[in-house]
């Protein structure tokens, strides 16, 4: 090919030389790259346009393929350079890709893409470090040849450095234009080899170099015409060490280690290996992860919400009584005193009054029940695929319809004087209302056990039999009293609906085939399951007694809530200049009670001697 001038000039391939992974680069392998130009890159990083150094022209020759190499003008080129002409870097490695190889690992053809300036030392022959871990057949690889390059300035032509190198190695200035250094050393012999590799000792032993590397005998040794020649013992045909290099075997360990359970890609596997060894993986494209697809979605759009239970909150917010009138107000006479009756009368006897009839009246008062939040401006702009104002406005909504019906139903469990409370005076939840408007009642386990099991304890039913029927008798009996309208729901715990599910007779089967059948036992409309009420305990105002939440009886439609005009659940936005955000509110201003005496049935056991002993601990108190 035309000569030019050029910084330094190396080995890029050696043929004939086989590599660690057990592959040989035949002559003639790399002849179709004679003459072409590829770039100088940094360590084979291609990710960024400043790692390119500058270019490379190839030579063919039945020995390798030479590399002349020159340095652009950019800063890390001109860094690089320093690096070389100091002798700080001294290796090359090539980049090439369709490589075709035999059985015997014989590598016959291939086309190489780049040419870098490495760290890895030099080795004796060359190792192809495969990009493609899957199989052993990998067509493209990284090819660091054993040989070190030699350093030009760029105003020496390369036929006149030749000539000097050719000249002080052999008295023969005849030899051809081709004919490369090391073919003219390898044409001595033993002694000959001897008294040069002398030589070179005694001329490396006079350089005063700063060089710390105890290990290397590597020089750069200017000549007569001011030219710069990195020198090496070419007689040393030992193997040096290959730390750092990829071999045959860890590329093995690395598939095997992807295949394993909890590493699972070979992604992971490359990224293990490298924190293991301390090291970094040479392969055909730097920073790979970056042609990666980008993860998708699989539901786009707002992200799924995770809550808790909302079936039942949707039924209570839409069954109880609602009115226009926000401060409630009830009257009831209380005419079941026994004295209140009719009386016969005796002639010429006085006529007795009956007693006075108890007028029975309490007040509700409504009370502001709120969500606030804020969203920055700059997050509401940058967020496109979804609505993210209307997403937040749906979860304050969501908040703010759980709380009312909490309050409704058991209360908000907040304790007294707390600022955030919902007040029991306000929204007067059922379980923990007065006694003569809901019915507070206990089952008692260890009575069912004893009159389904009499004496053989635990020999015929199992417990969730007995539980089954122990709420099941407590609810019947407890109609008993109830003065409400309509048909009644039942509000429990998952777990509890559950246990009355999986209640078995002694042949082992189930009592209660379905919820439907378990309503019909509990003569109820429908079932509802609250995970809300999970734990739930409350602390009586006379004995100071412990009671745990089983289930709620009650027609909603005795349950009234009360708000006028304007207290219905309102949305407002404002816009705060000062720190950029949009602030939201939503609220509602309302009261809520029982309208009718008598009229919820609350299922609890009492647990007092469990709390006490410190097994309750986590649990949510209420006051009733």
């Amino acid at each position: 090919m035309a000569k030019k001038k050029y910084d330094f000039a190396g080995w890029a391939t050696k043929a004939n030389m086989k590599c660690t992974d057990g592959r040989t680069i035949m002559t003639g392998a790399f002849k179709d790259d004679d003459g072409r130009r590829v770039p100088l890159i940094w360590n084979h990083r291609h990710d960024v346009p400043d790692n390119v150094l500058g270019h490379a022209d190839l030579e063919y020759t039945d020995d390798g393929v030479m590399a002349y190499c020159s340095f652009n003008d950019s800063d890390n080129a001109q860094k690089a350079k320093a690096l070389v002409e100091h002798g700080d870097i001294t290796s090359l490695s090539i980049h090439a890709n369709g490589l075709v190889q035999d059985t015997a690992k014989n590598v016959s053809h291939g086309v190489i893409r780049e040419v870098s300036l490495v760290y890895a030392p030099a080795n004796p022959g060359a190792s192809i470090s495969q990009i493609g871990l899957e199989h052993a057949d990998a067509d493209e690889g990284i090819i660091y040849t054993g040989e070190e390059f030699s350093l030009w300035h760029a105003d020496e032509s390369p036929a006149e450095s030749k000539k000097e190198e050719s000249e002080k190695k052999s008295d023969d200035s005849e030899k051809s234009d081709d004919e490369t250094v090391g073919d003219i050393l390898e044409t001595l012999n033993e002694k000959q080899e001897k008294v040069v590799s002398y030589l070179l000792g005694e001329a490396l032993a006079t350089d005063d170099s700063d060089d710390q590397d105890d290990e290397s005998d590597e020089k750069i040794e200017h000549n007569s015409e001011g030219g710069e020649e990195m020198k090496h013992n070419v007689f040393d045909k030992e193997t040096h060490s290959n730390e750092n290099t990829l071999t045959h075997s860890d590329q093995e360990s690395i598939i095997a280690m992807a295949k394993t359970s909890n590493v699972g890609s070979l992604q992971n596997a490359i990224r293990i290996y490298e924190a293991d060894h301390d090291t970094e993986l040479s392969h055909g494209i730097d920073s790979i992860e970056s042609l990666f697809p980008d993860y998708q979605l699989t539901k786009p759009g707002a992200p799924e919400l995770i809550t808790r239970d909302q079936g039942w909150v949707g039924n209570v917010m839409n069954k109880v009584h609602k009115s226009p009138i926000s401060r409630i107000r009830t009257r009831q006479a209380d005419v079941r005193n026994k004295k209140l009756r009719a009386s016969g009368y005796v002639k010429g006897k006085k006529k007795k009054d009956a007693p006075n009839i108890s007028l029975l009246t309490r007040t509700t008062d409504p009370q502001t029940v709120y969500r606030k939040d804020s969203l920055h401006r700059d997050d509401i702009i940058d967020i496109t695929d979804f609505d993210v104002v209307e997403y937040q406005y749906g979860i304050m909504k969501m908040n703010l319809n759980e709380e009312i019906a909490m309050a409704i139903m058991v209360g908000d469990g907040r304790a007294e004087g707390d600022e955030e409370k919902i007040e029991e005076t306000h929204i007067r939840s059922i379980w923990n209302d007065d006694d003569l408007y809901t019915i507070h009642t206990d089952i008692d386990i260890a009575a069912a056990k004893k009159e389904l099991q009499g004496t053989n304890t635990s020999a015929n039913f199992g417990e969730n039999y007995v539980f089954a029927e122990a709420i099941v008798n407590a609810s019947l009996f407890s109609r008993e009293q109830y003065k409400g309208s309509g048909s009644l729901e039942f509000y429990c715990t998952p777990h509890l609906l559950n246990q009355m599910l999986l209640a078995r007779d002694l042949n082992g089967r189930r009592i209660y085939s379905s919820v439907t059948d378990l309503a019909a036992a509990l003569n109820v409309s429908a079932i509802y399951t609250a995970e809300q009420f999970e734990g739930l305990t409350r602390t009586t105002k006379t004995g100071n007694k412990t009671k745990k939440l089983l289930g709620l009886f009650v027609n909603l439609d005795d349950y009234h809530v009360g708000s006028t005009k304007g207290g219905e659940i309102t949305r407002f936005k404002q816009f705060d200049i000062d720190f950029n955000q949009e602030k939201y509110l939503i609220e509602t201003r309302l009261s809520g009670a029982l309208t009718r005496v008598y009229s919820a049935i609350a299922l609890e056991e009492d647990v007092t001697a469990a709390s006490v002993a410190g097994s309750d601990e986590g649990t949510q108190d209420h006051v009733g």
